[in-house]
């Protein structure tokens, strides 16, 4: 009878034994869910793909070095459209229902103004990858849960008007600017920057993003005596401004933030796209550090559509997002839970990263929540659809 109890007793215990070690691995093995909220179609499909293929390429890497805290990443994307409303759906589904540790913002301004007060109120760090309106950082939160890797409007207007000057000895500017928050970000910088070099404005000129017809507004800074246009606009209403410009035979010289580089910019405004000077935060074109070239070559071997450098566009999607999912995942580490407000606290106390885009030291603080700064930009231009770095 002792042998009987005995053995019922063991194999009791080693039964409960091998439940807990299936829950308990079962359990840590549970992916890191990050979130993405980007344009996934659409006239800028080709900026959420961008983002998507950055992230992506940089979870592999990871998750091929054993994950974060043990577990691996797992990605979860919405597709806002580039509407500040399914955007704001798009956000709350993934903190909400699909419990992200964190989330990526895509290429709209006003999609990410909508999702920055619920990012805060959640405590569930949102970080920028293509949006560049100063006020998603500079949100006036107490507690601020927005992180950018990204270009910032105040530091690019300051970039696009010193161009302006430098390479086409520009003295009256005219500014054309999308008529929505990004616009209004970008009117306020680079009103600064035109008083701050001591040039003339022409004027401000506003369009809507289905816009086909800009020729009145042009027409009014051509008047006015402009000679350099400054753009902002993301890619159907950017082709539009340079097919009005063709109708008017006026070749003034262009220089334009960088949204034409999210989509079909060269295919919907015809060659002279060629000529618009863009802003951009990265080109894979040129001489690749060994990261560069690694990573090229990893977009290679997982999109069968890249053959060549023209095909890896927008590369600014690309890096922006790889370097920043490489950030919080060392943010993670750091705080050494998921938890947001430990989080937040673990991007403060980031130390050195060699990432694609530059080397990152201590790239957050609470009084700095944008990695990048006025050095980490580049001016290019479309060739046969591929960006090239200009001199």
């Amino acid at each position: 009878m002792g042998s009987v109890l005995h053995f019922l007793t063991r194999r009791a215990v080693l039964g409960f034994a091998t439940v807990l070690l299936a829950a308990g691995p079962l359990s840590a093995q549970e992916p890191i869910k990050v979130g993405l909220v980007a344009a996934l179609s659409g006239q800028s499909a080709k900026s959420g793909e961008a983002i998507t293929r950055g992230l992506e390429i940089a979870i592999d890497e990871i998750n091929t070095s054993g994950g974060v805290l043990g577990r691996k990443i797992q990605l979860v994307r919405r597709d806002d459209e580039s509407n500040p409303a399914k955007g704001s759906i798009a956000a709350r589904e993934l903190v909400q229902k699909e419990k992200v540790v964190a989330f990526f913002g895509g290429i709209d301004t006003p999609v990410s103004m909508v999702i920055v007060p619920f990012a805060n109120a959640s405590k569930v760090p949102f970080i920028g990858v293509w949006a560049a309106g100063t006020p998603i950082t500079h949100n006036g939160a107490p507690e601020n849960y927005v992180f950018r890797v990204s270009a910032v409007d105040e530091f690019v207007d300051q970039a696009m008007v010193a161009r302006a000057i430098a390479k086409y000895g520009a003295k009256k500017l005219g500014l054309m600017l999308i008529n929505n928050s990004w616009g209004e970000s970008n009117e306020e910088g680079l009103r600064k920057a035109i008083s701050d070099n001591r040039v003339a404005l022409a004027g401000v000129e506003k369009f809507e993003g289905n816009d086909l017809d800009m020729v009145p507004q042009l027409e009014r800074l051509k008047q006015n005596g402009a000679d350099t246009i400054i753009l902002v606009a993301n890619v159907a209403p950017a082709a539009q401004m340079v097919k009005s410009l063709d109708r008017m035979s006026w070749d003034v010289p262009i220089i334009s933030h960088w949204g034409p580089a999210g989509g079909r910019f060269t295919e919907l405004g015809g060659p002279r796209t060629e000529k618009v000077d863009m802003i951009q935060t990265y080109s894979f074109s040129g001489n690749l550090s060994p990261r560069g070239q690694k990573v090229l070559a990893a977009l290679k071997a997982k999109y069968p559509d890249i053959k060549t450098i023209a095909d890896v566009t927008p590369a600014v999607g690309i890096a922006n997002a790889y370097d920043a999912m490489h950030l919080l995942a060392l943010a993670i580490k750091k705080a050494g839970t998921t938890n947001g407000p430990a989080l937040r606290k673990g991007f403060y106390e980031l130390g050195t990263y060699d990432g694609l885009i530059k080397t990152y030291t201590k790239p957050f603080s609470p009084d700095n929540q944008d990695a990048l700064t006025k050095n980490d930009y580049v001016f290019t231009h479309f060739v046969r659809g591929e960006i090239v770095p200009l001199n």
